[in-house]
């Protein structure tokens, strides 16, 4: 309520909406005018303004935009700026933490990665006879350069080729003239530097071979080494073996691995050298540091251009004995002993002290392993086929590592093709195997006649399955993956080599068959270096491709599942049947409910009753992928499975209860980057 006074305000302060100030302000109308003592008490009357609460609060400051640093600080201590603002700084603490801990605990539970040389096959090739770019007949390094995008076709990412060291060439290449230089056959320093660029381009690793144990005599080491001169005089192993009568005796029994005495005598120095392998290829003396230096250079040479791992070959002939001992014979009062198979080698395979020389070979390429995604792989050769413990070795220790593998000749050494034996070579390998350690497996080499040809070319498919289903890495030799076999011996003449104990591994080294042109399309020249099969017209790679129930499909199908299964990757392999015709194994994973079974036989056409031996496995399963492409999609009764003569089966089926988790199976079960599968997160962890 407003009581106002009974005089009229100016016009002006009315629409101002002002109110007179009489206390300051003398009003104009009683400026001329007396003021007598009558009127001097009466005052005007004031104005009393009840204002509602409401009305006092809109007079207030309130935040806007710009305001000036005193005016926010007026509002930041008020309680419901600050209490807001606590919360939200609390709220974003936590979550960093829980993020931090979400983040750890992933990290700690999380599996280990497989590597490069884990992830993918191993594609081996033979340089020589691969691909001929020049026309000279012999395949080279431009030729596999030219051949990359078939390597990618596989479904392969790792190369492994051969050596193509400068050499004589006695041995096919495996006595290095010059370990810092190309032979002239394969091409030049410049065409491995472009080799290496491409095949990292394509997103490949490359694996080369080197044979540390010993040169070619046309080594400059060893010319310098029979001449006396410097530090070179002790790099290879010289014994004193002249007698004055002029007669040559061997200061002992041993016998190279191409048979007759290792020992040879030198006409410049007077004095026997030592060589495990042939007269052309002098043993190094491990024993000199100096040659340990030299291999170790050599080693960061090939690393400093790009090479991703290396393969170590001949690793158990490194050292021998000292004291020259005459080795035993494996019969009793044996005499005139000329073949490698009469002795037991004990002085000069696997001494004491090798595996500290294989370590510090590891310690070198660790050196180039410390760069994100550039680890370097180290493979080795294994011992004596007999003694799987002293293969095992070369894994190293849970601590101390050596090779990330020695590579696994089991299924190349089998004798006799059945499911029995199969399970055998690979049970042995996966039951001797290191805990944490990684398995590969290999059906064919340079050095080993070729599958089909070894066992069967109707077999050739069921191998290939077997090979890209097991746990761990798969080695392919070129050419198998079309199921090529070797030439006949009689194709073969002195022409094509240059010293005879090597001509045995020359039909499982024909050039590969490409497609049906002349030379198979190995060559554009008039021959080739070897002989091309006779049936490359219709086992080449151009018309496989073209088939989609060929060698060449099946195996770019198996590779393609084992890529994108986890299961096959990194799960569980129980092994739960084999008699003489076939072998089964599955594949699990902890997490997934689905299983693959692989039936596969080896042997004449069967029938097996897998729910006899396991009751709880369902009825039915669906074939995933089969050697016989007609099978494909189709359900089969688990009760009843048939399978013909080197036919392979690849079979899914659901359970609630995997094959490892069986009482009856436990211990038969094998692992090796054990992984469970979380489907909620859709990632992996190890403590399952």
């Amino acid at each position: 309520t407003v009581e106002v006074e009974a005089r009229s305000l100016p016009m002006e302060l009315l629409e101002k909406g002002g109110v007179e100030n009489n206390a300051f302000v003398q009003n104009e109308a009683f400026e001329n005018k007396e003021t007598d003592t009558s009127s001097q008490g009466e005052m005007p009357k004031k104005c009393s303004v009840d204002v509602e609460p409401m009305a006092e609060e809109e007079t207030m400051l309130k935040p806007y935009a710009g305001m000036p640093k005193e005016v926010l600080l007026l509002f930041s201590s008020q309680a419901r700026y600050r209490v807001t603002r606590e919360i939200l700084f609390w709220l974003i603490i936590a979550g960093s933490i829980a993020l931090v801990c979400a983040t750890i605990a992933i990290i700690a539970l999380s599996p280990k990665c497989l590597d490069w040389w884990q992830a993918s096959p191993i594609y081996r090739i033979y340089p020589r006879s691969f691909k001929d770019s020049n026309m000279d007949g012999n395949g080279d390094l431009k030729g596999i350069q030219e051949k990359l995008d078939h390597i990618t076709y596989l479904n392969i990412k790792t190369i492994w080729i051969t050596s193509f060291f400068k050499s004589p060439l006695k041995d096919l290449g495996y006595g290095a003239e010059d370990f810092y230089d190309i032979d002239p056959i394969f091409g030049s320093m410049t065409d491995f530097e472009n080799l290496i660029a491409a095949i990292h381009d394509k997103g490949l690793k490359v694996i080369m071979d080197l044979v540390p144990n010993h040169t070619s005599d046309k080594h400059r080491w060893f010319q310098l080494s029979r001449n006396r001169t410097g530090k070179y005089t002790d790099y290879y192993i010289w014994q004193d073996c002249g007698q004055p009568s002029g007669s040559v005796i061997p200061p002992n029994n041993w016998v190279s691995v191409f048979g007759g005495s290792s020992w040879q005598f030198d006409d410049v120095r007077k004095q026997c050298y030592f060589h495990q392998f042939g007269k052309e290829q002098p043993d190094l003396n491990f024993r000199n540091p100096a040659v340990q230096q030299e291999i170790h250079d050599i080693i960061k040479f090939w690393l400093g251009k790009g090479v991703d791992g290396f393969s170590f070959s001949a690793v158990k002939f490194l050292l021998e004995a000292t004291h020259l001992r005459d080795e035993p014979p494996v019969k009793k009062n044996g005499v005139n002993i000329t073949a490698y198979s009469q002795l037991h080698h004990d002085y000069t395979t696997t001494q004491v002290g090798l595996h500290d020389i294989v370590r510090t070979f590891r310690h070198t390429m660790n050196e180039f392993s410390r760069e994100p995604g550039r680890y370097r792989f180290m493979g080795s050769d294994g011992d004596e086929k007999e003694d799987i413990e002293a293969t095992m070795m070369y894994y190293g220790t849970t601590f101390i590592q050596e090779a990330d593998f020695p590579f696994n000749f089991n299924l190349i050494n089998m004798q006799n093709l059945s499911g029995n034996s199969v399970f055998e070579a690979v049970d042995s390998w996966m039951k001797n195997m290191p805990a944490g350690k990684w398995p590969n497996w290999a059906v064919g080499g340079p050095n080993a006649a070729r599958a089909s040809t070894r066992i069967g070319k109707e077999y050739v498919n069921v191998m290939n399955m077997l090979l890209l289903t097991l746990p761990g890495t798969p080695i392919t030799y070129y050419g198998e993956e079309i199921g090529m076999e070797n030439i006949v011996s009689a194709q073969v003449s002195k022409e094509h080599v240059n010293s005879g104990p090597v001509v045995a591994t020359l039909p499982e080294k024909s050039p590969m068959q490409w497609d049906g042109q002349v030379n198979a399309g190995f060559t554009e020249g008039n021959s080739s270096w070897l002989p091309v099969n006779s049936n490359y017209q219709s086992v080449n790679v151009e018309i496989q491709s073209a088939r989609p129930n060929s060698t060449l499909s099946l195996y770019r199908a198996l590779t393609s599942l084992r890529n994108s299964e986890l299961r096959l990757n990194r799960g569980w392999m129980c092994p739960i049947w084999n008699d003489s015709n076939v072998f089964v194994f599955v594949r699990e994973l902890d997490g997934l409910s689905r299983v693959f079974m692989v039936v596969l036989n080896f042997g004449e056409e069967s029938t097996t009753d897998l729910k006899a031996i396991a009751p709880n496995l369902p009825s039915e399963a669906v074939v995933k992928l089969s050697t016989h492409f007609r099978r494909a999609g189709k359900v089969v009764c688990t009760n009843l499975i048939k399978t013909e003569r080197g036919e392979g089966l690849v079979l899914e089926y659901k359970t609630a209860k995997p094959f490892h988790t069986m009482e009856a199976f436990k211990g038969k079960c094998f692992v090796a980057e054990k992984a469970c599968y979380s489907k909620a997160f859709n990632l992996l962890y190890k403590n399952c």
